[in-house]
């Protein structure tokens, strides 16, 4: 008989409708469930196309003898942490602070209330060896102690909270008084290249995961006069950072060699083997880096993998609305990676015995196989580009045939935060690459969340299901919002002339917005991740940590930035600097985590250069010059504003050029 969530409208819940387990989805009646039958709650959050999630639930919560435990001793909930990011941070942060680790699927023990005093990740249904308590014991363990020592687990939780709250102010959590000055940022960009691999690329060990916002925050670095003017050896070394990370990811598994677009993250350190999952939030954010990459080296690889990743993209994740979709699973037909792996008799019989010997060779293809069962996740075994190229035909014959197979599941939920990501990928590579059909691309999935997503003039809703709107904005939705829509100001000129403004006007819409339902009413550094009309939660967090995707205040660091120097409105300036004041201690200590925030204050310190144009000729000759140099953060800006002089001119901060005819003349000062 199925539970609750047979008729929720997240592709995940509905994935648990029919398990035995009597789950519940979030909200009043299942907290009020737990505090009239006094047990404790269990919540499970996870998402869709996590490979081991679907382990968990296939070995446990399908299985009649523990789901009667299960729902013996608990009041079970199931999160989607994909629409509610808000649960997800804050039980995962109580995860991480009992355990010292987190990720997904995320199992949390909680009194009535909802307050969190253990919890953990995956548990096997018995024991296996591996030092991981059994899913069934431990589910009797904790109804036991709860039961016991109930006095001791409110002290846990209070603990945890107040713990909690503690990190999340940034003089507390990053230890450190006064302002970010740019010794501080360049020291932290020393720090990230001393945890370089240098011999496969990535940073640390296994598992390894895109580090997009790393590398956007080195190659800022590299513009700085402090490092490309007046220190060269330590250019020399972002150069070889960037491009070894950049091109293991382009030739490695981790990057779909026959489709395009890039899996969640490498197993290994060498990016061969993937987790398959393929999230629009990480390719989104590579589109930008690869972008970057391809300005500052002009490696026809770098541009390859965006031309493929967003044919992907367009071919596979774009709705008839004009939004993109979230994820592709990681599992078909049960099996990880099964749509995505090969032997060389299954290659040989599309292509042929001898261009399927070139190309087993090529990907390294093997009898023996790099994944299991003696099949091969196709990994690139040589940098060289015009044999990668000509092996371009074969790659469609082996996508034809691929696509022939029964697919990965698709979560097709699209989410603000996410399509907002992309927006910036998309424009930014659709200026620089000369596709006016990119950018419009961004510029339509611009539109459709200002039209479908916005409610009540200056408000966003997070998801969109099923021609329906849901769920109240977090900081993510407004924030990336807001910078995208910058990023396609920036740029949108270029396609029609005058239309900056419109995205101008409604980026600020949207973080005037923040400052009036996200800011903190104490004044200190930071914005909240939910509105203050949000529903109450345990506790109310500011997030300071980029994860897989920037943090909100990461993001809010780049807007203030734009928004100053496009309007001149001191109030951004100052919100800018408030939150600069929060990020020292961070950036001595985890500067891999605020990345985001780093780019954001670096593009800022270099200076953001604004190029307005009345009554001149196209853009076009502007364009193609712009996309000749390493990237900057520059606007084009088209006005007929009768105080603004003929011809182009530059401006940055508070110092303009002359106008002049010739906008080739601007560059030398950008």
């Amino acid at each position: 008989m199925p539970n609750l969530l047979a008729q929720e409208k997240s592709l995940y819940l509905r994935q648990h409708g029919d398990n035995p387990v009597d789950w519940r989805p979030w909200g009043p009646e299942a907290l009020d469930a737990a505090k009239e039958t006094d047990k404790p709650l269990l919540l499970s959050i996870g998402y869709s196309s996590c490979h081991w999630c679907h382990v968990m639930a296939h070995e446990s919560f399908e299985d009649e003898y523990i789901a009667d435990i299960m729902n013996e001793h608990f009041v079970c909930v199931k999160i989607d942490r994909e629409e509610r990011p808000d649960l997800d941070k804050i039980y995962m942060e109580a995860v991480q602070m009992l355990n010292g680790q987190g990720g997904w699927p995320l199992n949390v023990f909680c009194l009535p209330d909802g307050r969190p005093f253990a919890g953990g990740t995956y548990f096997p249904p018995t024991d296996r060896g591996q030092g991981l308590i059994p899913w069934p014991q431990l589910l009797v363990r904790i109804s036991d102690y709860y039961h016991r020592e109930r006095e001791k687990l409110e002290e846990n939780a209070h603990a945890i909270l107040e713990n909690m709250k503690t990190a999340g102010r940034a003089t507390a959590a990053g230890e450190a008084e006064g302002s970010l000055g740019q010794q501080q940022i360049l020291a932290a960009s020393h720090a990230l290249c001393s945890n370089h691999d240098d011999e496969w690329g990535g940073f640390g060990g296994a598992p390894k995961f895109p580090p997009s916002m790393t590398l956007n925050y080195l190659l800022e670095m590299r513009n700085t006069a402090s490092v490309d003017e007046r220190n060269p050896s330590f250019a020399r070394r972002i150069d070889q950072v960037a491009q070894k990370t950049l091109e293991a990811m382009a030739l490695g598994g981790i990057y779909d060699q026959i489709g395009g677009g890039f899996a969640r993250y490498s197993v290994d350190r060498y990016w061969r083997i993937p987790h398959f999952e393929k999230m629009l939030y990480d390719n989104a954010l590579l589109l930008d880096t690869f972008t970057k990459g391809w300005l500052r080296y002009r490696k026809p690889l770098y541009r390859a993998v965006v031309e493929e990743t967003i044919g992907w993209l367009e071919r596979e994740m774009l709705s008839p609305g004009g939004g993109y979709y979230s994820s592709l699973d990681a599992d078909s037909e049960g099996v990880e990676g099964k749509f995505q792996v090969w032997n060389p008799d299954q290659v040989k019989t599309i292509l042929g015995q001898q261009d399927g010997d070139e190309f087993c060779q090529f990907y390294g293809i093997t009898e023996e196989g790099n994944f299991e069962h003696g099949l091969s996740n196709p990994v690139l075994a040589t940098d060289d580009f015009e044999k990668r190229q000509a092996m371009t035909a074969s790659r469609e014959k082996m996508l034809l045939t691929r696509d022939e197979r029964v697919g990965p599941g698709k979560d097709l939920k699209q989410l603000t935060s996410w399509n907002s990501l992309l927006i910036r990928g998309l424009a930014e590579a659709g200026f620089y690459m000369g596709r006016k059909d990119w950018l419009g691309a961004a510029r339509n999935a611009a539109d459709w969340i200002w039209e479908h997503l916005r409610f009540d003039e200056n408000r966003l809703h997070a998801t969109y299901y099923e021609g329906e709107a849901h769920l109240n904005g977090y900081l993510d939705d407004y924030a990336f919002y807001a910078e995208a829509l910058l990023s396609l100001a920036a740029k949108i000129d270029w396609v029609e002339e005058g239309a900056s403004q419109t995205y101008i006007d409604r980026a600020q819409v949207l973080v005037d917005s923040i400052l009036e339902n996200f800011a903190d009413p104490s004044g200190q550094s930071g914005f909240y991740f939910t509105s203050d009309d949000h529903e109450q939660l345990v506790y109310r967090q500011k997030e300071w940590w980029d994860n897989p995707i920037p943090c909100g205040n990461s993001s809010l660091v780049h807007c203030f930035s734009c928004l100053y120097a496009l309007t001149g409105k001191a109030r951004y300036q100052e919100e800018m600097e408030n939150l600069r004041a929060a990020y020292p201690g961070f950036a001595q200590k985890y500067p891999g985590g605020i990345a985001h925030a780093l780019t954001g204050f670096t593009a800022d310190g270099i200076g953001i250069a604004v190029i307005k144009k009345k009554g001149a000729d196209s853009l076009d000759v502007l364009q193609q010059s712009l996309a000749g140099k390493p990237w900057r953060r520059t606007f084009i800006i088209s006005t007929q504003n009768k105080t603004q002089p003929d011809g182009f001119q530059l401006c940055v901060g508070t110092r303009c050029l002359a106008p002049t005819a010739e906008p080739e003349t601007l560059l030398q000062y950008i």
